[in-house]
């Protein structure tokens, strides 16, 4: 197939897929079956090509994504392509599939990779530290004090103004100015 096919086909089928939700919409309940129907085989090719997955998680996509569109069928705006709308869905609850599953992942390492953290001590949060108050102690203290109290220990501005004897605005102004001066610091600026 050529690519003025391929557009043709895909016009056909926009139209066809469009004159059955707008038939549905207005009461058609046959019309809204069929559409439900042909938009599942089509949204089944359309995440099979993204999702390299076995057929229930692409099964469970579709169902959900089928139930977006009917839940949020008022929402489409007759303007617009109807398959653009529906995409948009499937592309979202897609974007939901991967990050739920990064989570299930992330909480669910091998046991393997479980005793070797186990058997190496972390030393990035004491290194951290270690910099960080290498970075501080660069800070005039009206801008360092500031930053400690508040951003480090947890302390409000108020707690922050009485323990320094800085008035809270300059707390605030303190805690602005030293922060874009770190950052400045980092990025090697000054």
């Amino acid at each position: 197939m050529n690519r003025t096919t391929d557009i043709t086909a895909a016009q056909a089928k926009e139209s066809h897929l469009r004159s059955l939700f707008v038939s549905g919409l207005a009461g058609d309940a046959a019309a809204y079956r069929q559409f439900l129907a042909e938009l599942g085989a089509h949204l089944r090719g359309f995440l099979r090509r993204r999702l390299q997955s076995d057929s229930a998680d692409i099964e469970d996509l579709v169902q959900e994504t089928l139930l977006a569109v009917h839940n949020g069928r008022h929402t489409y705006r007759p303007e617009e392509p109807l398959t653009a709308w529906i995409h948009a869905i499937a592309r979202y609850k897609l974007t939901d599939y991967f990050r739920a599953r990064s989570r299930h992942d992330a909480l669910n390492d091998p046991l393997d990779d479980a005793l070797e953290l186990l058997a190496a001590p972390d030393l990035e949060p004491a290194q951290a530290r270690r910099d960080l108050g290498k970075l501080l102690d660069q800070l005039p203290d009206r801008q360092r004090l500031p930053i400690m109290h508040v951003k480090l220990e947890g302390l409000s501005v108020t707690e922050t103004a009485k323990l320094t004897g800085l008035s809270e605005s300059a707390v605030k102004v303190g805690v602005h100015r030293g922060l874009k001066a770190l950052a400045a610091k980092i990025r090697g600026t000054r």
